[in-house]
């Protein structure tokens, strides 16, 4: 009766879709056939020590920055420039402009940091792939619209004045947890960067660079640099901080500043502090290129241990393949992890294999339990967490924790961690509440608003509140664990998750790309602590989730919808994004209604003989609207979590209601 069904069921799918079976099996035996090729291209390549581990993609900026420290270091090596000048080339669009992520509009911080760096590559203003590209970007404002990091690249090497950019005082670190501007209200990838970043600023170094090296033709007729861009109101919180950094700048020579030293001690300490062993800082690259330029302009020689140790960790980052190399902005071994064996495990992988075994002893070994920034806001609580990199002890997040207690809890928690150690983990995610009842990535009630408004914040990512994103994944793992739904805990999260709903349903997106990341994350939590999912809030997004199915099948949403509402929830199909759709209507209880099983017929035509999916589209975010990344893992740890949940949820049903009507 069951393959009876989905048969019938898969063939008024396709005849609704307007499209031809090109496959006479049943979706039954497809379904089982593609997980068996995941899970065999899964087993194949993981690490003899038990971990998953795949790139992480952003933008070109991240590897111009790399080749513009080593240059300011002085390290500088020919053959890495030029593979590096490589891989920044081919991702030239053919207007001549770079974009934060792929078919994305030209950016003109990026195409100027591109271009800089290809020039201190060795190549020459005359190269006709740098001709276009200055003539984008002098048309878009040139140097003086590009955005704050760019500005203090062009700084070190006397390519833009130090004084025509926003002040971070060292005196900033003084400054008490209670006073709203102090260092641990930004959000953490904010902290472990402008602490460094101000001593930077304070020293204003420049090591110039010859004419032909440099970039001074990117200014076109107007030379001008100026704090504010084009079009700024003056009547802002913008216009009021660029007030504010003036005074700064009035001081910074003079004797009121008496704090300075002080501040600039305390900021040093802070940045020794933060480094790893492994000579990491917060495992993200802004904070490590700031960190080792600040120890530089410092004193501090190449071969000095922090900067010689902080070098190596920059370099265990980077990925060399045929004649390029990449630098990525991070490294996600244990959220690769975690996703992947949880992909396994809803695949029916048994818990007893010995690729499960060994994900979960290695990422047992992972827990942290250091107390790091998180502990200023509470200092009471024990640490437990882990982190997404390999090593990054002051920066546990939730989202990676909750994965990873999901997964270790549904292959027999106690078979590796301690009884107490899973508890800890627990009362730690538990503790990491914002007052608002719900949880942010790396820390607690990190949501002072205005900070995004300060000169230096032009990206928006200076705090870390609370998004239904990761607090659906916190509810999804109470909900695992047996959790009491009726706690106080889940009925603020309820709370919080019912007031940041959209008036169509849908939850946004922090952490991917968007909302259909965002409805996601709630639903699979909603489900897991068993509210009820026919309650008319909830039949109001499986509505509006159902009519946003492209033609083909499949679900997409393409970056811009952070920038532009009215592109929320329009894309090209992309086998991750339709993985989560699939799995919210799981969730919802509509797994085997007829958009589902198009969803996963979408799955199922686009994976390839390996067992993979392509995927060239960004699906997830690192500062929405600024920086966005694409986890190369998606596109194949997601479609495998899709169809095993949705084999599940099949099996033993009766499907003939869901056909259509004739």
């Amino acid at each position: 009766m069951l393959i009876d069904n989905l048969r019938l069921l898969s063939a008024e799918a396709e005849a609704e879709a307007g499209q031809e079976p090109e496959d006479r099996r049943d979706i039954a035996e497809r379904v089982s056939a593609a997980i068996e090729n995941s899970r065999r291209y899964f087993l194949d390549c993981q690490h003899a020590d038990g971990y998953w581990w795949f790139e992480l993609e952003s933008n070109v900026t991240i590897t111009a920055e790399y080749l513009m420290l080593l240059t300011f270091a002085g390290v500088e090596d020919k053959e890495k420039s030029a593979k590096m000048a490589n891989h920044i080339l081919r991702q030239q669009r053919p207007d001549g402009t770079w974009a934060i992520y792929n078919g994305g509009k030209g950016d003109v911080s990026t195409s100027v940091e591109a271009y800089f760096a290809l020039k201190l590559a060795g190549y020459p203003a005359e190269d006709p792939r740098l001709e276009r590209a200055r003539q984008s970007i002098i048309a878009s404002g040139g140097p003086a619209e590009t955005r704050f990091f760019t500005k203090i690249f062009l700084a070190l090497f006397g390519q833009y004045d130090w004084k025509d950019i926003p002040s971070v005082p060292v005196e900033i670190v003084l400054l008490p947890p209670w006073f709203p501007l102090n260092i641990y209200n930004f959000s953490s990838w904010a902290r472990a960067t402008f602490v460094p970043l101000s001593v930077m600023l304070d020293a204003k170094p420049v090591r110039a660079v010859t004419q032909d090296r440099g970039v001074r033709e990117l200014w076109g007729r107007d030379p001008a640099g100026g704090l504010r861009r084009r079009g700024e109101p003056v009547l802002s919180w913008k216009g009021f901080f660029a007030q504010v950094d003036k005074l700064v700048k009035a001081t910074e020579e003079s004797r009121v500043r008496s704090l300075r030293k002080k501040g600039l001690e305390q900021a040093l300490r802070w940045i020794r502090e933060h480094q790893e062993e492994t000579g990491d800082w917060g495992g993200i690259q802004p904070a490590m290129v700031n960190s080792i330029l600040a120890l530089i302009v410092q004193g501090h020689e190449i071969t000095d241990e922090p900067v010689r140790k902080g070098l190596e960790a920059l370099d265990r980052c980077t990925m060399e393949r045929e004649d390029e190399l990449v630098l990525q902005s991070c490294i996600s071994p244990v959220w690769d992890t975690a996703l992947t064996a949880l992909a396994l495990s809803y695949s029916d992988l048994k818990d007893n294999h010995p690729a499960m075994v060994n994900a979960c002893q290695w990422l047992a070994g992972k827990q942290i339990f250091k107390k790091g920034d998180w502990s200023v806001k509470r200092p009471h609580l024990e640490p437990g967490g882990w982190a997404f990199e390999f090593v990054n002890n002051w920066y546990p997040d939730i989202d990676d924790t909750a994965v990873v207690l999901m997964l270790l809890n549904s292959c027999g928690r106690q078979r590796f961690l301690k009884p107490e150690n899973f508890e800890r983990a627990v009362r730690w995610v538990l503790g990491m509440q914002g007052k608002d009842g719900g949880w942010g990535a790396f820390d607690v009630d990190n949501n002072v608003d205005v900070l995004n408004q300060i000169p230096f914040g032009d990206l928006e990512a200076m705090i870390d509140p609370s998004t239904p994103d990761i607090t659906g994944r916190v509810l999804e793992l109470l909900g695992c664990i047996d959790y009491p739904a009726s706690s106080k805990v889940v009925r603020a999260a309820l709370k919080f998750l019912k007031k940041t709903q959209e008036k169509d349903g849908l939850w946004w997106g922090r952490w991917g790309v968007n909302y259909i990341y965002g409805t996601w994350s709630v639903l699979t939590g909603l489900a897991s602590i068993n509210e009820d999912m026919t309650k008319p809030y909830l039949r109001k997004t499986v509505a509006t989730l159902k009519r946003y199915q492209n033609p083909d099948g499949g679900w997409g949403e393409c970056c811009e919808s952070y920038a532009n509402r009215r592109l929320r929830m329009h894309g090209k199909s992309t086998p991750s994004q339709t993985a989560w759709v699939v799995m919210a209507l799981v969730a919802a209880g509509e797994g085997t209604c007829r958009e589902a099983v198009n969803g996963v017929r979408f799955l199922l035509r686009g994976q390839g003989p390996d067992g993979t999916w392509e995927e060239e589209e960004f699906t997830a975010t690192g500062f929405p609207r600024h920086f966005m990344i694409k986890y190369h893992n998606y596109r194949n740890c997601f479609p495998l979590m899709a169809l095993g949940k949705f084999l599940k949820e099949a099996k033993g049903k009766d499907l003939s209601a869901a056909a259509p009507e004739t």
